[in-house]
């Protein structure tokens, strides 16, 4: 069965967003082209990820000479998106993930697998020491941006990223609402 691509060239709207309270969220890339929307859920550390490399390959296509692909290097006033994710109906959980740089269109390329849970013990024990488990998705998302909306993309993913509990300034950990007991010292001797 051919794999269904959701594909998304130069679309209206591509963003990450949240569902939930903080401490309970759901990270969704949520892509729009008039009323096409696709939603894939995103693990926090996937969309923190994916803004730091489309920052990295940004920067770096910046210092090409004379900037041949015009990166800005902030993101331009007329792309940013605060507005909520609009309705989600989610296509799956992201697995892995892909991203890329298409210098005969000038866009970050993005592509979204769904996660795949594989059954070890159906696995012949030969392809399991060899590591040759090929799995095919049945659905991917594709999306490619130009390079304006990627720096836009980035911005808004690490603010939404950020903007989870709060951090306590004494264990580094996340605060829930109510109270807050820092956890004993990973060194603490009984001694």
């Amino acid at each position: 069965m051919p794999t269904i691509v959701h594909e998304f060239v130069w679309p209206d709207r591509v963003v990450v967003g949240t569902v939930g309270r903080p401490g309970e969220r759901t990270f969704y890339l949520q892509v729009r082209t008039r009323a096409d929307v696709v939603s894939v859920a995103l693990e926090k550390e996937q969309s923190a990820l994916l803004a730091e490399k489309i920052d990295e390959i940004l920067d770096e296509l910046m210092s090409g000479d004379g900037n041949p692909f015009s990166v800005p290097t902030t993101t331009p006033i007329e792309l940013v998106d605060n507005e909520p994710l609009d309705r989600v109906d989610e296509q799956f959980r992201t697995g892995a993930m892909s991203l890329g740089w298409d210098p005969s269109t000038a866009q970050i390329v993005i592509e979204a697998y769904p996660l795949v849970e594989v059954d070890l013990e159906q696995i012949d024990d030969d392809v399991l020491e060899a590591g040759l488990i090929e799995v095919e998705a049945e659905e991917m998302l594709l999306v490619r941006i130009p390079v304006g909306t990627a720096r836009a993309f980035a911005k808004r993913t690490r603010e939404i990223v950020g903007a989870g509990r709060p951090i306590c300034p004494l264990c580094g950990t996340p605060m829930d609402a109510g109270a807050h007991i820092c956890p004993p010292p990973a060194d603490f001797d009984d001694n």
